[in-house]
């Protein structure tokens, strides 16, 4: 996907301090999502990466009111967000934002029809009659590579990669200005995974799409993304242009995430050292003070351990300098790491 970095972006979602915990009972919480603040940009594609757990899709599933939020805001356009949506607030923002899931079995309602799933949002938010909307499926099955007669059929008749087409062709039939994607591509084949990319790509141009892309292969992300944010345990520690995250990532997470990643060439992969990341990941029920990521992290100091980083901005290089003057952007690298503190 081409990376547009040559003018500012008008912000579309603008999360705040949001905060999702839940519930366990007898004093306990899961701390899913602690204190992120996000901006997107219109037309803007923005990667979430991170370990499973870490919090990925629970933003995602928060932001577009799947889970109540437990604190902060999040703001689309103008207009806050609910914190808890009623079945009218779904009447208001579903045609606006969307989301297509992970797991192209268990998303779709074994016992529907295809035409049926597909056409569910519009028949719930427009006025469109039967026939209007059996026309719009079929458009849409078209579009996303399938057939029209395809419409008669059940879920368990395709394979994952048309799942996910279906899928795909559900979230953006109503033509949301705003779509999670919540690793709409790891259940599927290598092959399958670009043709699915190559699809989201394709739409993402003609319907100026903005996304918010959650996934695990950092490669895929770079390549998708023109900005990257990784996550650990709840909270983001690093945001930035996608490339530069990449090839030259600062917070020590990133860098063993980005160290990790499988090399394209087998003879490169199998020369490299192998990159692991030492140690367990803290519980999300009983949260460390000080840094997350300390108790793992290969240039951990004391001041680690007691004071928990923020989420800076970061201006390091010439060429950073020079492309915020150029967007005009008031979305710089950020990183939560008291080595840049």
């Amino acid at each position: 996907m081409t990376q547009d970095t040559t003018s500012a972006r008008k912000p579309l979602v603008r999360i705040e301090n949001l905060v999702k915990h839940f519930d366990l009972g007898k004093g306990q919480r899961i701390h899913a999502v602690d204190d992120v603040s996000l901006t997107i940009g219109e037309r803007e594609i923005v990667g979430l990466v991170g370990e499973s757990g870490s919090g990925k899709s629970t933003l995602g599933k928060t932001l577009l009111g799947l889970h109540d939020k437990t604190a902060g805001t999040a703001h689309f356009g103008d207009a806050e967000l609910p914190s808890s949506y009623t079945s009218k607030d779904f009447q208001t923002w579903a045609p606006r934002m969307q989301m297509i899931f992970q797991d192209p079995y268990s998303s779709l309602n074994p016992r529907m029809t295809v035409g049926e799933i597909v056409g569910e949002g519009l028949a719930l938010h427009s006025a469109f009659n039967k026939r209007e909307v059996n026309d719009k499926v079929a458009d849409w099955l078209t579009q996303v590579g399938l057939q029209a007669d395809h419409m008669s059929r059940y879920p368990h008749e395709f394979s994952g990669g048309q799942r996910q087409r279906i899928g795909i062709a559900r979230a953006l039939i109503l033509e949301p200005e705003f779509v999670v994607c919540d690793e709409p591509i790891s259940a599927l084949d290598v092959s399958v995974q670009a043709q699915v990319i190559n699809l989201l790509d394709e739409l993402k141009d003609s319907m100026g799409l903005t996304l918010l892309f959650i996934a695990h292969d950092l490669s895929m992300v770079r390549y998708v993304s023109d900005r990257m944010a990784v996550m650990y345990l709840g909270s983001l520690v690093e945001v930035g242009n996608a490339d530069e995250v990449f090839f030259e990532p600062l917070h020590p997470y990133t860098k063993i995430l980005v160290g990790s990643n499988p090399e394209p060439d087998p003879n490169t992969e199998r020369a490299r050292a192998s990159t692991t990341i030492e140690g367990e990941i803290p519980s999300p029920v009983n949260v460390p003070s000080g840094c997350r990521f300390a108790n793992r992290c290969p240039e951990v100091h004391d001041r680690c351990r007691h004071e928990t980083p923020e989420l800076i901005p970061l201006v390091a290089t010439d060429l950073d300098i020079e492309r915020e003057q150029k967007e005009g952007s008031d979305m710089p690298r950020r990183v939560a790491c008291h080595l840049f503190s």
